[in-house]
Order: structure tokens, then C-alpha cells, then sequence
């Protein structure tokens, strides 16, 4: 009986949640949908003008970063991948480039029809859950005598739903009703609001070109991965030339030297002999900081979970980390989310101004989920020279994805997913 009631209450609060969650993307759904759709379509009127040229890249850049969040919604609530697959646009290119870079893009066009699709269908299928439970709220007020208020009772003066309602009787009759409503909110509210993210990774993910696109996508990032390793490889030899090597000589020509005056000047050979000491220590240190940045020793010994807890512990500011793995992904899988999250950490600490950070890892339905957030001042966007872009490709190389979710004023919510499997 104790665990029947124990469920009740789960299934009530969980109705609860979906139908406040529900409201709130309705509304704020609704209201971001409709004023974005209006300034795109001015702004792709403005084009020929001249004036949506420049305009067009901001709206459009809005308009991702709208769908970007109920991405990262859809995923944090109910686990519902929705890739966000964008060609890239250069960092430096002209606002010529930008906008027809921009609408050549299949994803931007999916991205309007959803704006479309999200005022309409989506608004309801967002309203039901709550609309499930806070309706039947008139319908028991009707039955309480409300409907005195709206009524003579000599005529109707007030329909609930299908119920006209001119007196007890009928008021009676809406408050069964209501209570109908109340029972299947409480059922179908969570399923509901689940049917709305569906819907939305219908309209927002890729379709009868989904195969191309994906070739196209493998393509770059096997390319900017290619780039990558030839970069880092560049990186490793400047700074064993510059770093460890150079140390090694210096001490290498101490040694020659020390054997030198061993016999003639033993007190300038134990000078020599110490500053050979203090060389071959601090060839030590920069080969162990090479190495660390590489692949950090506390990654390969301890796991993932571990290394991203020990990355949190060194940032200058209040950081929690909630990680929960099972097992281990794959070295180079666990290497690229590390650096990953380590980049994100450091774009938060010199540029969102926050004093709190929150690091959530999991590991579900095949997917490693990474979620950053902080309380900075937002606005982050992905190829803005944040580094993001960066992350970005990193990930494309495992087929990972990342979104932002960074308005003006913060909180700032960076998710990344690679999908792996744990052992």
C-alpha cells in the first residue's frame, strides 16, 4: 500500500513537470518562434535592398541558436538527440559570404520551417500537458458554485468544454468532466510533452538528404581532424626544440665541460655539475607537461570522471561535478570529451565573468552526455574565436555534437554528446 501511494505521488509530481515544463515552452516557444520568423522574413526581404545582407547572418545566427536551446532541451529532459548539423561559415568572411553562405545551408531552411512548425503544431503539443491539469482547475469551480457568477439558471451562461452550463446540475456535470481531464493529464502529460520533442526532431533533423549530408559532414571532419594532428604534431616539435632539446644541450655541453676542469677546477666543475642538475630537472618538468598535455596522466589512470573532477578542482572559481560513469569509453573518446571540457572550462573562467560552474557527465542510451553550465553575463556562440568552433570539429571526428545555449545575461549551458559504449 506504502509503495502504491509512493507511486502515485512520483506519477503526479512527474505530471506536475511536464505539464510546468509544457507551459513554459509553449510560451516562450510561441513568443521566440513568431518574433523570429517575422524579423527573417524582413531581413530576407531586405536582401535585394542591400540591408538584409548585413541583417539576414544575425537573424539567421538568432534562429540557430533558438533551435540550438530546444536541442539541448529536448536532450537534458527526455534524452531526444536532435543533430544539429550546420556547414560552416568562415570566421573572417564578409557579410556577402556570411549571408549566402548561410541560406545555401538545407539546415537553415529546415530551421524556418520549424519556427512555422513550432507557432503552430508545436505550440499546442507543447500547451496540452499543462493545459491537461491546470483546465479541469475551472471545471471544479463550476461544480463549487462558480457558475452562479456566469448565470440566472434559467439559461446557459457558461460552457465548460462541451458542458453547457445553466445550473448545479450542469455544473455538476463540468466538474466530472474536469475530472476526466485531471486523470488524463495525469497520464498523458509526461507522453505528451515527449511527443512534442519528436515532432520537433522531425521537422528539425535532416531528412531525404540526411545520407549526403552526413558523407559531407564525415568528410570535413576527417579533414579538420587530418588538420588537427598536423598541428599538434607542429606544436610537439617546436616545443621539444624550443623546450626539453634546447635543455639538453645546454647540459650536454655542461657535462663536456665539467670533465674538463674536473682535474684542474673541481669548484667551477661542481658549479657546473649543479647548474646540469638544475637543467636536467627542468627538461624533466617540460617533457612532463608536454606529455600531460598530450594525454594527462590522471586521464589514462583514473578514468574520465576523475580527470574532468581533478580539471574542476584547479579553476579559480566555485565548481560541482556530477559525474556518473559505469565504465570507460575508449581512450581517444575520453582524451577528445577531456580537452573538450577542458576548453569549455577555460573559455569560462576568461570570458563569461561567472563565479560558479556546474559539470554534469552521464552516460546513457549509448551516449556520453557532457553538460557545462555557469551563471556568467552569456552570449557565447559557436565561431565566434571562443574556441567552440574548435570543440565543435573535435567532436565531429567521433560523431559527437555540441550546442550552446548562452542568452544575453546568462546562464550559459554548453552540451556536448559523443555517442560510445563503456567498458
Amino acid at each position: 500500500m506504502e509503495k502504491h501511494s509512493t507511486d502515485v505521488r512520483a506519477r503526479a509530481r512527474e505530471a506536475a513537470v511536464a505539464g510546468a515544463r509544457g507551459l513554459a515552452v509553449a510560451v516562450l516557444g510561441f513568443a521566440g518562434s513568431v518574433s523570429l520568423f517575422v524579423l527573417a522574413v524582413v531581413s530576407l526581404a531586405l536582401v535585394p535592398l542591400g540591408v538584409g545582407v548585413v541583417t539576414t547572418p544575425w537573424v539567421l545566427t538568432g534562429v540557430r541558436s533558438f533551435a540550438n536551446a530546444r536541442r539541448v532541451v529536448a536532450a537534458q529532459w527526455y534524452g531526444i538527440r536532435i543533430p544539429a548539423v550546420y556547414r560552416p561559415v568562415p570566421a573572417d568572411a564578409g557579410p556577402w559570404t556570411r549571408c549566402f553562405g548561410m541560406l545555401g545551408d538545407p539546415a537553415t531552411w529546415r530551421d524556418l520551417g520549424w519556427l512555422l512548425f513550432d507557432m503552430t503544431v508545436g505550440f499546442v503539443t507543447a500547451l496540452l500537458p499543462g493545459a491537461l491539469l491546470l483546465y479541469p482547475l475551472e471545471g471544479f469551480a463550476l461544480a463549487l458554485g462558480l457558475w452562479r457568477v456566469f448565470t440566472d439558471g434559467t439559461h446557459v451562461g457558461w460552457w465548460y468544454g462541451f458542458v453547457p452550463v445553466s445550473g448545479q446540475s450542469t455544473a455538476l456535470l463540468a466538474g466530472a468532466l474536469a475530472a476526466v481531464l485531471l486523470a488524463a493529464g495525469y497520464h498523458l502529460s509526461p507522453p505528451l510533452l515527449r511527443l512534442h520533442f519528436r515532432l520537433t526532431r522531425s521537422v528539425l533533423a535532416s531528412g531525404q538528404g540526411e545520407l549526403a549530408e552526413r558523407v559531407r559532414v564525415l568528410t570535413e571532419t576527417r579533414r579538420d581532424a587530418v588538420d588537427s594532428s598536423a598541428a599538434e604534431l607542429r606544436r610537439i616539435e617546436r616545443d621539444l626544440h624550443d623546450g626539453a632539446q634546447a635543455r639538453l644541450v645546454a647540459m650536454g655541453m655542461d657535462l663536456g665541460t665539467i670533465e674538463a676542469l674536473i682535474d684542474k677546477d673541481p669548484a667551477r666543475a661542481r658549479e657546473l655539475l649543479a647548474q646540469a642538475r638544475r637543467s636536467s630537472a627542468d627538461a624533466l618538468t617540460e617533457l612532463r607537461d608536454l606529455v600531460r598535455g598530450i594525454h594527462p596522466p590522471v586521464l589514462a589512470e583514473r578514468g574520465l570522471a576523475d580527470a574532468i573532477k581533478a580539471l574542476a578542482l584547479r579553476l579559480p572559481l566555485a565548481s560541482e561535478v556530477d559525474a556518473e560513469l559505469a565504465g570507460r569509453a575508449d581512450a581517444p573518446v575520453e582524451s577528445a570529451a577531456y580537452f573538450a571540457v577542458s576548453e569549455v572550462l577555460t573559455n569560462t573562467v576568461k570570458h563569461s565573468g561567472a563565479d560558479r560552474v556546474w559539470v554534469d557527465l552521464h552516460h546513457t542510451d549509448g551516449m556520453l552526455r557532457i553538460a557545462v553550465t555557469d551563471n556568467g553575463r552569456g552570449g557565447a556562440r559557436i565561431g565566434t574565436g571562443s574556441g567552440l568552433s574548435g570543440i565543435e570539429r573535435r567532436l565531429g571526428t567521433f560523431d559527437g555534437v555540441l550546442a550552446v545555449s548562452s542568452p544575453a545575461g546568462g546562464p550559459t549551458m554548453v552540451t556536448m554528446e559523443i555517442p560510445c559504449a563503456l567498458s
